[in-house]
């Protein structure tokens, strides 16, 4: 009996920190690749959304037509991770696909970035914060995984999962790990 195939995951890589993801994901098994089309989606058991600028991020989903696919890809069941402003993406605000509203830069501009250790769905977590958004707002369906200071930075709705944070940037994959458990119900 062969093993099934690893899963396709893709990394939206508009703007941002994309290529620690396609690595960390690539030491974790799944065949990781940059996404910047549409078509490229057709193809995916899964959905990265990196941090980055949400502003930038927003322009160039506008720009490449991205936004109906993108919510066409969240309503077909396959997981999507947003990190950072990759979280304030997913809002309600933006494509409307988590019923969350996020802040953005809420625990200040840059030199108040900062790293600390969460506790995320029972398994400890290095967390790194640089202008990074909270959630204000969460609908009744969302499970806050996490907090910090009382403010939601980690937050599920079913097979969407969002993190104020940067797990990639310290090599973290606790959250990785989630959403490829999460990948693999989704294909089961």
């Amino acid at each position: 009996m062969s093993a099934a195939p690893a899963p396709r995951i893709g990394v939206l890589a508009l703007q941002g920190g994309y290529a620690a993801h396609v690595a960390l994901l690539r030491g974790l098994g799944a065949d990781a690749h940059e996404v910047r089309t549409a078509e490229q989606l057709d193809e995916l058991d899964g959905l990265v959304m990196p941090g980055g600028e949400s502003t930038t991020m927003t322009l160039a989903i506008e720009r490449d037509g991205l936004g109906e696919p993108l919510r066409a890809f969240a309503a077909s069941g396959r997981p999507i991770l947003g990190t950072c402003a990759g979280l304030i993406m997913l809002d309600r605000g933006h494509l409307g696909l988590l019923d969350v509203v996020c802040e953005r830069n809420a625990f200040g501009r840059q030199t108040h970035s900062f790293e600390t250790e969460l506790d995320v769905e029972g398994r400890s977590v290095h967390a790194v914060f640089i202008r990074a958004p909270w959630v204000t707002e969460a609908g009744a369906g969302v499970e806050i995984l996490a907090e910090v200071d009382g403010h939601p930075v980690a937050v599920r709705e079913g097979r969407l999962l969002g993190v104020a944070f940067h797990p990639e940037l310290a090599g973290e994959t606790a959250i990785h790990e989630a959403f490829l458990a999460d990948v693999a119900a989704a294909r089961a």
